[in-house]
Parts: structure tokens; sequence; C-alpha cells
């Protein structure tokens, strides 16, 4: 009995510290669409490099607004601009998975230097084995803590707008090499906003070749709604049996007014 106790206590020891031991992660999905040149002009449009101000600050609706003139930003126009989130375009959903950096840390990060979620699918490959244009948009929420100093870096290409509570925290727009930026919600939020959770969007387009990087660091515990359920077996069987029982009150039915 006592070799049996002290087995049970080391596994309840192990187990502690496993989950002490294990970072942490969270899984962030979104939608991506597909372009081509033939189908929006921004995409391989000239390479003009880093072009803040290209999108209102304010995020008012589902996706960014063009606010540029004359091209900025490579953008032939506001019209071709709204393609990039829109609803026409060929679409997939994507998920990135953020690690802990450290266990306790509080600190998540995603980093690809080769990212191409769609290589091979929608409207195919552009060019050296690689789908090229597309955008990539993500809706979350955060959680706030006034005074606690939370961060969310970003360093990659090509444009990336991400908002909080539908305010423009990151501005990287245009088309250019890795950049990277960094912002701290106290500053950004300033005196006075309340503790809670609010809306996190991320803004994301891939428009030239050869390159395509995107790496995340933050200390917001982002969230995605979940997908919907899948049902159980059991419920699967309780509704096979409520369809089983529908057809036989039916059939009952036609052979009583035969």
């Amino acid at each position: 009995m006592k070799h049996l106790m002290k087995k049970l206590l080391v596994a309840s020891a192990l187990a502690s510290l496993s989950s002490v031991v294990f970072a942490q992660s969270t899984t962030l999905t979104g939608t991506v669409r597909d372009f081509t040149p033939s189908t929006n002009s921004d995409f391989e449009a000239g390479i003009g490099g880093w072009n803040p101000g290209m999108v209102s600050p304010t995020l008012t609706g589902t996706a960014p607004t063009y606010i540029g003139t004359g091209g900025y930003g490579s953008v032939g126009s506001a019209a071709s601009f709204a393609q990039w989130y829109g609803p026409a375009a060929p679409s997939t959903s994507y998920a990135i998975t953020l690690n802990e950096t450290a266990p306790g840390s509080g600190i998540y990060s995603y980093s690809n230097y080769s990212f191409f979620p769609i290589d091979g699918q929608l409207l195919g490959n552009y060019a050296y084995g690689h789908n090229y244009h597309f955008t990539y948009q993500i809706a979350a929420t955060f959680g706030y803590n006034p005074g606690t100093g939370q961060t969310f870096s970003f360093a990659g290409d090509d444009d990336v707008w991400v908002y909080f509570d539908k305010k423009l925290g990151i501005d990287l727009g245009g088309i250019h090499g890795s950049t990277a930026a960094s912002v701290n919600l106290d500053t950004l939020f300033g005196p006075g906003k309340a503790a809670g959770n609010y809306a996190f969007d991320f803004f994301f387009a891939e428009r030239h070749t050869t390159g395509s990087n995107l790496t995340i660091q933050t200390s917001l515990n982002l969230v995605t709604a979940p997908p919907p359920p899948v049902p159980e077996p059991e419920t699967y069987a309780m509704l096979l049996a409520g369809l089983g029982l529908l057809g036989f009150t039916a059939r009952r039915r036609k052979q009583k007014f035969c």
C-alpha cells in the first residue's frame, strides 16, 4: 500500500509539473482571400515602400476604409481596395497558432518567414511555386487591463493594419520588404479606458513576389469565435430516432386516410 501511495504521489507531482512546464498556446482562425493581377491590379503593382496613412484610423465596418489618393500605396482606387476584404474573392479559412514564448511568460508569438497559406489552392500559384497574391483577415477579442503595458508587435510584408477596439494601432500599408511596428495599448487608448473585452481586427495583404513574412508577438490573450460544435454520437442517434419517428407517423397518417 505504501508503495502504491508513493507512486500515486509521484504521478500527481509529475502531472502538476507538466502543467507548468508546457507552454500555453492560442489559435486564431481567419479568412484568406485570393487574387491575381488580372482580377485586381493592386496585386503585383509597383513597389512603393512603406506608406502610412492609406486607411482610416477608425474601423467603421468589417474592413479598413481606403483614404489615399492618386494611387498612394500602389492602390488603384477605393473600389479596388474594397475588394481586398470583400465577399467576392475566392476564400478559405486558415488558422495560426501563437505559442507562449516561455512557460508563464504571458507572451505569445507566431513567426513564419515563408507565409504562403494557399499554395496550390483557389486561383492557383503565380510564380516560383507559390500563390503570392492574397489577403488574410482575423477578427477576435482581447481582454484589456489598464496600466499593465499590454503590447502587440508585428513584422512582415506587405500591408498590415491592426485595430484595437476599432482604433488603428499598427499601420504598415504599402508594398514593402519586412517592416516592424509595435503598440502599447495603454499609450494607444490613453487614460480612462475601462478594463474589459474589446474587438481585435487584423488585416494582412501579400501583394508582390518574392517573399512573404508574418511575425506576431503579443501579451494579449486573443480569442476568435469557436467553430460550430460537432454533434456527439448520441446526438446523432437521437436525431435519427426522431427522423424515424416522424417517418413512422407520416406512414400511419397516410394509411389512415387511404
